[in-house]
């Protein structure tokens, strides 16, 4: 096992330093020159949307609550297509015209902002919540690697985050996108493999219908009992596919493609992977309420239990690897734009780009953000994931998705109302969960009243401070 761990994690060391480039400036090391291939893209920009939630949160659930929880991946693959279909062609082409390389540059020029305000607002929303993310992702790596290795919690951050900071400062925005792309075939090779295998061994559809029927658990879409119930996943699952729009470690992938005519080829490829990836991860779920019909004692584990009765230790240990991996193709591109925001959002107006003055402090501030995320998340070690990771999605989303919306598609949009917006989104999502207890019955989360607040903000106020 141990020697599966490590030379997982020597491959991925080797793809990111044979992959890199030298990057010459600043731009080059934020945005890889926009010269990523449309299955480069694809991959990218979809494995970083998946974390450990893929192998876990996901197939535990449909495996303690049945198959409605699968409204939570249509609702996923929904937000994923528009987000190809109407962000990424527009935000490529514009943010090329305006030369940004970042979402607040990006906000400034289309708003007409000299005061600087989008800018420094948005990078102080943006690392806030993409800091929570960044370090509950840390937090998993050390908790995954504790539960399935033996390895310390410690020591396995430890191990991994200098090999994940080291290919990110050797090559970038580039080496991440390979990385990610390696990691995101290594995951659909996983996903596809354990259920098919469990399910050879359970006896069939019969098997799982009957074991279902004895725990009173749904195996369609809808339970035709407690349609409550199908209504709170239904909306739980929109509001994670709202949340697309404002993700900066998802859409900014779509910034560097090499050229906008490949985007359609790259959503094709992106959207079968996810397509197939979240299936498969709800077939975990399904596969495994007759796979294990007394249950388990932690349910997130369904994954981790089947690939640890089905394979021999080395190669098991190296397919849980990709839950790890999932985490990782996250945390490496989060770790990226932080660190781009740092040092184009903030230092750019500071510093003369002189002798790559700016290509240091890029350089610079993954290491300053990778040591502050770790450490935050050393002295955390018992964090509740997933609704920790919820809530930075949301924040994200509700802060930043009708904003990005606004930028691409409305002439009337002016700076006062992008600037309230954002306030407004930020304020709400950040605070729901702290006010909303009793709401929490409707399954409300705070994504859909933050969305709708905002993009109601960004107009009206943009309507009263039109001239």
């Amino acid at each position: 096992m141990y020697i599966a761990f490590f030379a997982y994690f020597a491959i991925l060391l080797a793809v990111g330093l044979l992959t890199h480039r030298k990057n010459t400036s600043e731009s080059d090391f934020v945005m890889g020159a926009r010269s990523m291939n449309f299955w480069v893209t694809a991959l990218s920009a979809h494995s970083s949307d998946m974390s450990a939630w893929l192998f876990m949160g996901l197939p535990g659930a449909v495996f303690f609550l049945g198959v409605p929880q699968g409204w939570i991946a249509i609702g996923l693959v929904f937000g994923m297509f528009l987000n190809w279909k109407f962000i990424a062609p527009k935000l490529r082409q514009m943010t090329e015209e305006m030369n940004s390389v970042t979402l607040p540059t990006f906000f400034e020029q289309v708003f007409k902002d000299k005061s600087g305000v989008i800018r420094l607002l948005s990078v102080v929303m943006n690392c806030f919540f993409l800091t929570v993310y960044l370090t509950a992702g840390i937090v998993a790596i050390g908790i995954i690697t504790e539960a399935l290795f033996g390895i310390d919690y410690v020591v396995g951050i430890l191990v991994m985050m200098p090999i994940l900071m080291t290919y990110v400062l050797v090559g970038g925005y580039v080496t991440v996108g390979w990385v990610d792309f390696f990691q995101g075939i290594f995951l659909l090779i996983a996903i596809i493999i354990v259920p098919l295998l469990a399910y050879l061994q359970i006896g069939g559809v019969d098997a799982i219908e009957i074991t279902a029927r004895t725990k009173n658990l749904y195996l369609s879409l809808i339970p035709t009992n407690n349609p409550t119930a199908g209504l709170c996943v239904f909306l739980y699952g929109l509001g994670w596919g709202l949340g697309y729009f404002g993700q900066p470690h998802i859409i900014t992938k779509f910034m560097g493609i090499s050229s906008v005519s490949e985007i359609r080829k790259s959503m094709w490829v992106g959207m079968s992977w996810q397509i197939i990836v979240l299936t498969c991860a709800v077939m975990v779920g399904v596969v495994g309420i007759a796979f294990f019909p007394l249950g388990l004692p932690n349910r997130e584990l369904v994954f981790v239990e089947m690939v640890q009765q089905l394979f021999t230790p080395f190669v098991g240990a190296f397919l849980l690897c990709g839950v790890i991996a999932a985490n990782i193709s996250t945390t490496d591109s989060q770790i990226l734009v932080v660190s781009s925001m740092i040092s184009e959002d903030l230092f750019k107006g500071l510093l003369p780009d002189r002798e790559g003055i700016l290509l240091k402090v890029s350089r610079i501030s993954v290491i300053v953000v990778s040591v502050i995320s770790t450490t935050a998340a050393l002295m955390i070690p018992h964090v509740a994931i997933m609704s920790i990771v919820e809530y930075a999605w949301c924040g994200l989303g509700g802060t930043f998705g009708p904003v990005v919306l606004a930028a691409l598609f409305s002439k009337r949009v002016n700076r006062y109302g992008a600037i309230s917006g954002i306030v407004i989104g930020g304020l709400l999502t950040a605070f729901w969960p702290f006010v909303s207890d009793d709401l929490a019955a409707f399954c409300i989360i705070p994504i859909i009243p933050a969305f709708i607040t905002s993009t109601f903000v960004i107009h009206f106020v943009s309507y009263l401070k039109r001239h």
